[in-house]
């Protein structure tokens, strides 16, 4: 929106330089308007390319939008009230009022209404009622006004996003809790099940044997150690699955994170021989996460550290993790070839190439944001995963 703004300035900057250009008078008078023109048209291009980069430098120093009301207070008089700069005074109050809220909206509308009444009062413009001098400050103060609403309109949108957010990664969260309990029961279908069965037909053969009337001691003696063998087996399976029911159904048995990924970044180093360096990060301990997300994120930076190892041709993987505000962040940065210049998802997908493809599924469904590219980084590749923190507790009511 403040882009919007200073993209409208420059038009109205375009539009009233010329006259107010030929409105000044000769020698330093020009000058002084045509510095004005620079400055105040430069500043309105650069913030309106660059509102990201340039706009917190607004934020935080309010008097750099006095100085530049002051440039444009030098066209406002040299071209009149009557011109389109009167559009680029009502401009500022709004912007101040989106920016800095109501009081810089007051502030700033105050400051370019009192310009504006100088400007008449020093233009002597002839049958100007004091009605019409005084529409554009009044305009200014409308414009201030409206942007103080808007900020409060938009800080209130962004709010309820992220309430939404949050909301919607504890969802994702429950859901793969859920998918993992429905896996876990699958696994025991078809491992514990399957093997008990088994177990049951050696028994039968075992007692059929047994009982025959010319009993075959060797026949006996191997049914039953397959039997025996069997019955490990499936005790083997049942206690494997149950402890994962069990950490699944405690929330104090959650995983650390943090240990497990140094454990992971350690064995791939080991395994590999490549340097992988693990190191953790953020002000705040990371708090236990649920067993069957801290498999999806696990899971997923084994797989950016694999696929680091096996296309990117890296000299070194950083693994890193930590809070940071309120996400959790885990990141694994490759110095390789990196991925080549418009590589969407799709275009792996087609290829065949579903190891980035996994990743950002794997991420969706516990709710985390995941970001693949060379980030800050001047080469290489680095996957960023950042999970809301909340998605981590569950509200007591």
């Amino acid at each position: 929106m403040c882009r919007q703004v200073f993209g409208f300035r420059l038009a109205m900057l375009a539009l009233a330089a010329p006259v107010a250009l030929l409105n000044a008078g000769p020698g330093l008078p020009t000058r002084l308007v045509g510095i004005a023109v620079v400055v105040t048209f430069m500043v309105s291009y650069v913030l309106f390319r660059d509102w990201e980069r340039f706009g917190p430098l607004l934020l935080r120093h309010p008097t750099l939008l006095a100085v530049d009301t002051l440039f444009g207070s030098l066209l406002l008089i040299s071209a009149g009230p009557d011109s389109t700069l009167a559009y680029v005074s009502v401009c500022t109050p709004l912007l101040a009022g989106i920016v800095y809220g109501w009081r810089g909206a007051a502030c700033f509308a105050s400051l370019q209404a009192v310009i504006l009444l100088l400007v008449y009062a020093a233009g002597e413009t002839v049958g100007t009622s004091i009605a019409e001098a005084s529409l554009l400050p009044g305009l200014c103060v409308i414009a201030g006004a409206v942007g103080s609403s808007l900020r409060n309109l938009m800080l209130r949108f962004g709010a309820a996003t992220q309430a939404l957010t949050t909301v919607q990664a504890r969802l994702a969260v429950t859901e793969a809790v859920s998918a993992e309990r429905a896996r876990l029961a699958r696994e025991m279908h078809d491992s514990v099940a399957k093997t008990l069965h088994g177990v049951a037909l050696a028994a039968d053969g075992l007692a059929g044997s047994a009982g025959a009337d010319r009993m075959d001691p060797a026949l006996v003696k191997q049914q039953a150690e397959l039997v025996a063998r069997s019955a490990r087996r499936a005790a083997a399976e049942s206690r494997e699955l149950l402890a994962d029911l069990r950490r699944e159904s405690d929330p104090d048995q959650g995983t650390d994170v943090l240990v497990e990924l140094a454990a992971r970044t350690r064995d791939f180093a080991q395994r590999t021989g490549l340097p992988a360096h693990y190191r953790p990060t953020g002000e705040h301990a990371v708090p236990p996460v649920p067993p069957a997300v801290a498999r999806q994120l696990l899971t997923i930076a084994s797989e950016a550290m694999e696929n680091a190892h096996r296309h990117a041709a890296p000299s070194r993987v950083d693994v890193s993790a930590g809070v940071h505000g309120d996400l959790l962040r885990i990141s694994v940065y490759d110095d390789g070839r990196g991925l080549a210049p418009g590589t969407s998802l799709e275009q792996l997908r087609r290829a065949g190439h579903f190891g980035l493809v996994g990743m950002v599924e794997r991420a969706a469904s516990v709710g985390a944001r995941i970001r693949i590219g060379r980030g800050g980084h001047p080469k290489g590749t680095e996957v960023r995963l950042e999970l809301p923190l909340a998605a981590l507790t569950t509200p007591h009511h």
